[in-house]
């Protein structure tokens, strides 16, 4: 009988030990984002102070959007929706207001967004009326049972869940149009009418803000790590300037140019997307992590400097870690970027010769 009552006592005893373990708080990790903002020909020679400080601007905006919800408690993924909005709506970046234009002139914006704890993921492609991409492939990762929608349906979506619409002119800018302009000159193709809904057309040539290719194929994304240890990953474009008969990218697809696992990285990728996508690059990176113990800048660097110059692929991504590991890599002259971790100094890059 002693026995019985000694055996229950212990027990009792490891019942009050593990309801005592469950109700301490879950250990707190340091919050951590990186983002981009389109890699390509961006040189220091071809773009005049005033806008590069611009595009600097824009990106120090958008991460500490990103970074003031981390610091509030909030996830990864509404970190990551927060900063991509504000890149959607600054005309300077390759997606939502400052897509670049189809041979057609129209603008057709695709986006994906993934989360690292539960590998659910959403994405959208050729959206026209959809004002933040980035927040319909939200929707449609937590609002629906698929994972990509694209084209008129996915609008259609957008709409059916209260996601605001608006009218294809409110993506046009003039520097955009121009740019197609040009690039439809060089190939010998036809012109199509200026959109409807634009403003009149410049009485004089408008001059050119940027580096000629900075956004020919250029994206936005981000990365993030929150207090809880999840990771997350999402990107959003315009896509390619001229592309024709519904050409998607790799930004959408989950594996290529964004994707996030709690058990190896998270990453979003930038550049010739037909590359990104033979390779699978945001889930190759992740791989090597994952299978190969690899350190994630060295993972970067291997997929971006080794097999996607072995392609003759160009352009970046931007990568994290559940362990709060920070990294980039591109091949290009440039790439707008920037990090900050917890207690850490916002870094800001743009040209190929900065840290």
């Amino acid at each position: 009988m002693k026995s019985w009552k000694s055996l229950l006592s212990a027990v009792a005893i490891a019942i009050i030990g593990l309801s005592a373990h469950a109700q301490q708080p879950a250990p707190t990790h340091r919050w951590a984002i990186v983002l981009h903002g389109g890699a390509g020909v961006i040189e220091r020679a071809s773009m005049d102070p005033k806008t590069e400080a611009a595009y600097r601007a824009g990106l120090k905006e958008a991460i500490e959007a990103g970074a003031k919800v981390l610091d509030n408690n909030g996830s990864a993924l509404d970190a990551i929706e927060a900063a991509i909005r504000i890149l959607e709506d600054n005309p300077l970046f390759n997606a939502g207001r400052g897509a670049v234009f189809t041979a057609n002139g129209k603008n057709e914006l695709d986006a994906a967004i993934m989360d690292g704890a539960t590998l659910r993921a959403g994405a959208v492609a050729e959206v026209t009326r959809t004002r933040h991409p980035i927040s319909l492939a939200r929707a449609v990762m937590e609002k629906s049972p698929h994972v990509m929608l694209v084209g008129p349906g996915a609008d259609a979506f957008a709409q059916s869940v209260g996601l605001e619409q608006v009218d294809p002119s409110f993506f046009f800018t003039e520097n955009r149009w121009q740019a197609l302009i040009r690039e439809l000159k060089k190939e010998g193709l036809p012109i199509p009418p200026r959109p409807a809904g634009a403003p009149p057309a410049p009485s004089t040539p408008i001059a050119e803000i940027e580096p000629p290719d900075a956004h020919k194929y250029g994206t936005v994304g981000v990365v993030a790590l929150d207090r809880s240890g999840h990771i997350a990953a999402g990107t959003s474009t315009g896509g390619l300037t001229a592309k024709r008969w519904g050409r998607v990218g790799d930004s959408p697809i989950i594996g290529a140019g964004t994707y996030a696992s709690n058990q190896s990285c998270a990453v979003s990728g930038t550049g010739t997307g037909e590359y990104f996508i033979r390779l699978g690059v945001a889930r190759e990176v992740c791989n090597l992590v994952q299978f190969k113990g690899m350190p994630i800048q060295q993972a970067v660097d291997a997929v971006i400097h080794t097999e996607l110059e072995a392609l003759h692929g160009d352009g970046g991504v931007i990568a994290i870690t559940p362990d709060g590991q920070m990294a980039w890599s591109f091949n290009t002259p440039g790439m707008f970027r920037a990090r900050i971790a917890e207690g850490g100094k916002l870094q800001i890059g743009v040209y190929s010769d900065e840290p």
